[in-house]
């Protein structure tokens, strides 16, 4: 029989979706008071695969993803969705006249060594339940030195074009944990 032990730290991120680029920047300032500073930020890029916000929050949307300095506990994710959906509702009753309802959508996940696992409200065969409503779903494994998606992985991660931004949190927590380990 296996002991049971403490799970590895993992890089905590966030994908930050919306319609205008400072938006990105105020999201990633309300994330950074809640996980703490933002360690890596990703490239500013269309987030045009798909219309599926487009009735919450307008047709040209864009996507950046960000890191947090400190390592997390992988427990810690449920929480994490919970806090980003407050600021995400925050985001939406600050929003004007003329403003989308949703403003901004926040896909917090944490990278590992081996596997990227997102958040989700929304349980789904793929998705196991994780705590306060919220499902985990592994999305990308990274093997043989580069990411691969899975059958369920959404097409915008499926085509890589996050591969770069992934692969410094990666490299990031990999260099945290040897650290942390002298």
């Amino acid at each position: 029989m296996a002991d049971a032990s403490k799970p590895t730290p993992v890089k905590l991120i966030c994908g930050i979706i919306a319609g205008r680029q400072e938006l990105l920047t105020a999201a990633a300032d309300a994330l950074a008071e809640s996980f703490g500073p933002v360690e890596l930020t990703g490239e500013v890029v269309p987030f045009d695969l798909t219309t599926y916000y487009a009735d919450q929050m307008g047709q040209a949307l864009w996507r950046q993803f960000v890191a947090f300095g400190p390592l997390a506990d992988p427990q810690a994710l449920a929480e994490a969705k919970c806090q980003t959906n407050d600021i995400e509702s925050r985001f939406a009753q600050a929003s004007q006249n003329g403003d989308p309802p949703r403003p901004v959508n926040l896909d917090v996940g944490y990278v590992t060594a081996s596997k990227l696992v997102l958040a989700s409200m929304k349980n789904f065969a793929h998705r196991i339940y994780l705590d306060r409503g919220v499902y985990g779903e592994v999305t990308l494994l990274f093997r043989g030195g580069i990411w691969e998606p899975l059958e369920w992985t959404f097409p915008d991660y499926a085509l890589g074009q996050y591969d770069e931004f992934l692969s410094a949190a990666r490299n990031r927590l990999r260099e945290q944990l040897r650290e942390t380990s002298d």
